[in-house]
């Protein structure tokens, strides 16, 4: 840190917070007790919500049974023991308008920190006790007296002793001595030396974006709502820049480090696996391959995402990457996270190239057909014995299987290829590990497979790494799945009436239980009770079969195996079946306590039908006890489009669970949203590869490179770096 510079995020972090004024021992250790340790800390501990006093709601207008947030004035404070030894503290307050009471049970405290004349934030329900609004145990922020019209509120505050007050004077201290003129002792005046801002102003310009310093302003203390929204577009934008920095900068560093294998992507085996198609490729197929073709003709190792919706023919564009690599006398590999996925498309892969053949010099008539094999838990040791030969060999072209692909004692003779199913269910070192599995220089080409669309803005962030592929058209032959959601008895009792008719006319039904066993904690059902019950009640004349995952791998296949060949009529179970069963005379899907799945598990689950020639079915079964619960229910009758899906399921869920795909490498995201965000993520992209294009490695961007390492640290870049 020069004498004079703008002080940059790093400078901050160094700064202890116990140099600000005012922050003593105790303070400090309420402030560590929400992340806050150094002064950069203290900046980015952003207001979770803004009380505009121009427009604040007030007591006369708060109604009986909504939730209400309110600042108010302590007018009086009491305590008193109840019949069962509890405090009961009682603290009238007042606005302009008008008085309410706030009880708090067992809070002693609050009589200490709500003395009268202290103005604080109250959030909670209103309810009416003796004619008089009131609120129990409503959250509380202390503010102090505030003279400014807009007054930030803090994040878990109250709950580590820390209150807004003590947050917003210690960010104006900080804010003060970075970018305002201070007199010095001799009465002469140091300039300020201000905050950097390592976004290059032409970015800035281009965007309309503030400077650092009235962001940092403008969030913490700002003059208008209108301040702080241009506040927060730009420190948005900072923390969304961060994030695709990371991901392009290793999308480049692979492509110009990794050495990859140029593939010849037109060859007989893969013009004569086109030929055996009973069926045209989708437009949607079509590009997929022809972009994965471009990849893989390169010499850099291809990192692609492909994701379709359910039944959009996945499967087949994997196994045309896959003979490319057999067509060149390399070897391919496809990883599943279940045996039963596994299982499903060792069968359809060898299905699709069963009449396909290969140059072999070994054999008689020089050639052979091409050989898929698998390998899972299930596989035995004499059998695995022989498998890990013919794979050093190159005796084996395709192998699939589950984690067992990357256990000590799997190698390849070239491995090129490598597929990885339903990618989200393994983590970073799983797959890291298959890929590793080469035994040249060459790093193997990565095609990752997801089955649940994700909307494109967050693939960009999730994702954003690698190359992304989107089938979003279906084959001809799927038929729609026909979507009802039975809320009532009447309803449901018509359900099981619909899997008799369809059981009757040869078809199949899947009925689907959120958990395996009874449980007295949720009043939902269990696959055994289930079971049990229809067995000797609605479905008692038809053959059911039982499948969850506490069964043995044998048990699981058996039973499998009986519904594939028609031994049984209806499949109970858990969401083991919600990827990779493929039963095309399955017409029917019945989901229990359906509002308990996320949309994304529910559109799953209905792919498993409408796989055949026949009308399909599905019945989302019981009530929804939420708000959310019922719009999920309702956007899956009304949609059976996974991208619409997964657009609706972002809005009602938020991105929680789709950054949790990342697991790390999001702790930047403090303020971004995306479903609030969408047009920033593109943006931020767009200005990450503009950088990164014209300044590989951020050489002439030091401040840009350096805060980026500093947030997002040496674990995220090194989890980039893998994934």
């Amino acid at each position: 840190m020069a004498p004079g510079d703008p002080l940059t995020f790093a400078d901050f972090k160094e700064i202890e917070i116990t140099r600000l004024k005012d922050v003593g021992e105790k303070r400090q250790k309420s402030f560590a007790a929400v992340g806050i340790e150094n002064v950069l800390d203290l900046l980015m501990y952003y207001p979770r919500r803004y009380i505009d006093r121009t427009n604040e709601s007030s007591i006369a207008d708060l109604v009986p049974g909504d939730e209400a947030m309110v600042l108010a004035r302590v007018e009086r404070v009491s305590s008193r023991k109840t019949k069962n030894r509890r405090t009961l503290t009682t603290v009238v307050v007042r606005d302009r308008t008008a008085q309410l009471t706030c009880t708090f049970f067992n809070q002693p405290w609050r009589e200490r920190d709500l003395q009268p004349g202290i103005e604080a934030v109250f959030f909670g329900k209103v309810d009416i006790f003796r004619n008089a609004k009131q609120m129990t145990n409503p959250v509380v922020d202390l503010v102090g007296n505030e003279t400014g019209v807009i007054v930030p509120v803090y994040p878990q505050s109250e709950k580590a002793g820390v209150v807004t007050r003590e947050i917003r004077n210690a960010v104006k201290t900080a804010l003060r001595r970075a970018t305002e003129e201070t007199e010095r002792p001799d009465g002469t005046v140091a300039l300020p030396r201000g905050i950097a801002d390592p976004v290059p102003s032409r970015i800035r310009e281009r965007y309309r974006l503030v400077g650092r310093s009235a962001a940092l302003a403008g969030i913490h203390a700002p003059e208008s709502m209108a301040q702080m929204i241009e506040a927060r577009k730009r420190l948005v934008f900072d923390e969304l820049l961060r994030v695709q920095l990371a991901l392009v900068l290793r999308k480049r560093a692979i492509e110009q480090v990794s050495k990859g294998i140029e593939h010849k992507v037109h060859g007989d085996l893969v013009r004569r696996f086109h030929d055996s198609l009973a069926f045209p490729l989708t437009g949607a197929q079509q590009r997929a391959i022809a972009e994965i073709d471009a990849d893989l003709a390169r010499p850099v190792p291809m990192h692609r995402l492909l994701q379709g919706d359910v039944g959009s023919g996945k499967t087949l564009v994997a196994v045309n990457a896959l003979l490319v690599a057999v067509q060149g006398g390399h070897q391919g590999a496809l990883m599943a996270p279940t045996e039963v996925l596994a299982e499903q498309h060792h069968m359809s892969i060898r299905a699709l190239v069963e009449s396909l053949i290969v140059p072999d010099a070994s054999t008689l008539l020089g050639e052979r057909p091409v050989r898929v094999e698998l390998l899972t838990n299930r596989t035995t040791q004499a059998e695995r014995k022989r498998l890990a030969t013919d794979l050093v060999s190159g005796a084996v072209d395709l192998v699939v299987g589950t984690h067992a692909l990357i256990q000590d004692g799997v190698a390849f003779r070239s491995l090129a290829m490598v597929v990885i199913d339903e990618q989200h269910r393994f983590g970073v070192e799983q797959r890291a590990a298959l890929r590793d599995k080469s035994a040249g220089d060459a790093v193997p080409d990565v095609l990752v497979m997801t089955a649940t669309p994700i909307p494109r803005t967050a693939a960009m962030t999730v994702y954003g790494d690698l190359d992304v592929s989107v089938l979003d058209e279906l084959p001809p032959g799927r038929t729609p799945v026909e979507t009802q959601w039975a809320r009532s008895d009447d309803d449901e009792g018509a359900v099981w009436q619909l899997v008799q008719t369809e059981v009757a006319a040869g078809r199949q039904a899947y009925v689907v239980c959120p958990l395996i066993d009874e449980s007295e904690t949720l009043e939902v059902r269990s696959a055994q009770e289930t079971y049990d019950e229809l067995a000797h009640g609605e479905l008692a004349s038809l053959r059911l079969g039982l499948l969850h995952g506490r069964m043995t791998s044998a048990e699981k296949e058996q039973t499998m195996r009986a519904f594939r060949v028609r031994e049984l009529d209806v499949l109970v179970a858990t969401t083991v079946i919600e990827v990779g069963v493929d039963v095309p005379n399955a017409t029917v899907m019945v989901v229990l306590d359906a509002a308990r799945f996320g949309i994304a598990q529910l559109h799953q689950l209905r792919g498993r039908v409408g796989r055949g020639s026949h009308i399909s079915y599905c019945r989302l079964v019981g009530e929804a006890n939420t708000p959310d619960g019922e719009a999920r229910l309702e956007a899956l009758v009304r949609s059976t489009d996974g991208f619409e899906l997964a657009e609706i399921d972002l809005d009602l869920r938020g991105e929680g669970t789709i950054m949790g795909e990342r697991q790390k490498g999001r702790n930047d995201l403090r303020l971004a949203s995306l479903r609030r965000d969408r047009d920033w993520v593109e943006r931020a992209r767009a200005v990450a590869f503009e950088l990164v294009d014209s300044d590989p490695g951020l050489a002439h961007h030091g401040a840009m490179r350096d805060e980026l390492e500093l947030l997002l640290g040496d674990d995220d870049t090194e989890f980039l770096l893998k994934s």
